[in-house]
């Protein structure tokens, strides 16, 4: 067999064990070990006397991958944002931005519906976990719509997709490891998830506020605010404005010149800051321990499935199977936009048996490099290029039509995550009830989704600021 054979018989063997069940990154790294093995056995001749040699350099090829990759700075923001998000938590100030979103929105159709998004929204920007963000807004935002009457199905739809929000809106854990993936700049695809978020969140809230207008007692408004209640529900929620202005400066200088330091430091500090607001607020030290010991269990988890799949990845380039498929892309008799289209429906299905960190460090290191090409190469100008882009601002578009895609397969079945927390945090709902709510968000994600690839301005006009 071939090196690319192997490879894909390898790859294959790797999505049969994903699809029974085995976690990404033992299937991954099983899978890497493996063609690492074969790979090298298959240069030697199959010798049976030289096999020993081949598992030994496999060994130690795949040895070097854990410490070298994983310890890389950009990582190091996964951590502190995870923080930055149960420290808010423990804080109170998740309860705070719902209850302004709250005194500020609820009195249109669907209000309670559309300030939940909205605070989701908002705490995104201070978590990069939509898993976390996911689990809060269950306990805060899903017994305040049922008071009202909301349909605990479609509430509890409500948090599951706004939830995602956390995934695109800076800081976001997906977009820094798409950008030690592809080798792009933290800070811009940061900045560039900016807009697309407020965007998704807009679409989300239009949805709820016409399926409010055409069905009748589907999203009562609350009203009953005075202008008095409404001011005094902005100073608690202004610490999650501070850390977001921290982080923005700390990434990009909106004033000019340089920034004030790196991504990896904005984060530390924003966590220091939500720290010291919630021993303000009278965190207690098992709450601390609580905030500390769930970021270390998410981080392990992202981490675990980092180096697992990069033994994986470091076996698919010796396979040659990047440069094979770009090649097979670039040759399709289709116009590149259909075909990007087409990458981005295959995303759609496997998100629905695979989680978005997975699913992105498996797919991106085949995926990429075929994309790029499509546009003409890394290094095309705009004027060169198939998309109208050059190759650095192909790279953040691609990459925030990845991780919304990977936002949508958050939430679909049979294995989407944000539903499976959402049903744990509650009692009165099952996974089923959860899959139901989310279904007209599908539609909302089809149109974000749409209108990102039709106007590629939406996700690159501050990116081409810096």
């Amino acid at each position: 067999m071939t090196s690319i054979e192997i490879g894909i018989a390898v790859s294959a063997g790797m999505l049969v064990l994903v699809v029974f069940g085995m976690r990404v990154a033992f299937a991954a790294g099983m899978a890497g070990m493996v063609g690492l093995i074969w790979i090298f056995w298959a240069k030697f001749g199959y010798d049976p006397d030289r096999f020993g040699k081949a598992l030994t350099i496999a060994v130690k090829t795949a040895g070097q991958v854990p410490h070298s990759k994983v310890s890389t700075q950009a990582l190091s923001l996964i951590p502190t944002f995870i923080l930055i998000g149960y420290l808010a938590y423990y804080a109170g100030l998740t309860r705070a931005l719902f209850e302004a979103a709250k005194r500020w929105i609820a009195w249109v159709p669907g209000g309670l519906a559309v300030a939940t998004v909205f605070a989701t929204a908002g705490f995104a920007a201070v978590s990069g976990a939509s898993v976390a963000t996911a689990a809060v807004f269950a306990r805060i935002a899903i017994p305040e719509m049922l008071k009202i009457g909301y349909d605990k199905r479609f509430a509890a739809g409500v948090v599951a997709a706004g939830g995602t929000l956390a995934s695109l809106i800076p800081p976001s854990a997906i977009l820094v490891i798409y950008a030690i993936i592809v080798e792009q700049d933290v800070g811009k695809l940061l900045l560039a998830g900016f807009i697309p978020g407020a965007f998704s969140a807009v679409i989300y809230g239009l949805l709820i506020i016409g399926l409010a207008l055409t069905i009748k007692g589907f999203g009562p408004p609350l009203g009953g605010f005075s202008w008095r209640e409404r001011f005094a529900a902005l100073p608690p929620a202004l610490p999650i404005v501070f850390v977001v202005v921290t982080i923005i400066f700390f990434v990009y200088n909106p004033f000019g010149g340089d920034a004030w330091g790196t991504p990896t430091e904005g984060g530390a500090i924003g966590a220091f800051v939500v720290f010291l607001m919630a021993v303000y607020r009278g965190m207690r030290w098992g709450q601390l321990k609580d905030a500390l010991i769930e970021t270390a269990k998410l981080s392990v988890m992202i981490f675990t499935i980092i180096w697992g799949v990069l033994i994986y990845v470091r076996f698919l380039g010796f396979a040659d199977l990047p440069g094979a498929f770009s090649d097979w892309i670039t040759s399709l008799a289709m116009p590149p936009m259909m075909i990007l289209v087409m990458i981005l429906l295959a995303y759609a299905v496997l998100g629905m048996f695979m989680d978005a960190i997975g699913m992105l460090l498996l797919t991106l290191p085949v995926v990429y490099p075929a994309v790029m090409a499509l546009n003409g190469g890394e290094g095309v100008s705009a004027a060169d290029s198939t998309f109208g882009m050059s190759g650095e601002m192909a790279a953040i578009w691609f990459g925030i039509l990845v991780v919304k895609m990977a936002e949508f397969c958050l939430i679909t079945p049979p294995i989407g995550l944000n539903a499976f927390v959402v049903a744990g945090v509650r009692d009165d709902l099952s996974v089923q009830d959860v899959f139901k709510g989310v279904t007209p968000f599908f539609i909302a994600d089809a149109i974000t989704i749409a209108l990102l690839v039709a106007f590629p301005a939406i996700v690159l006009w501050l990116p081409s600021l810096v």
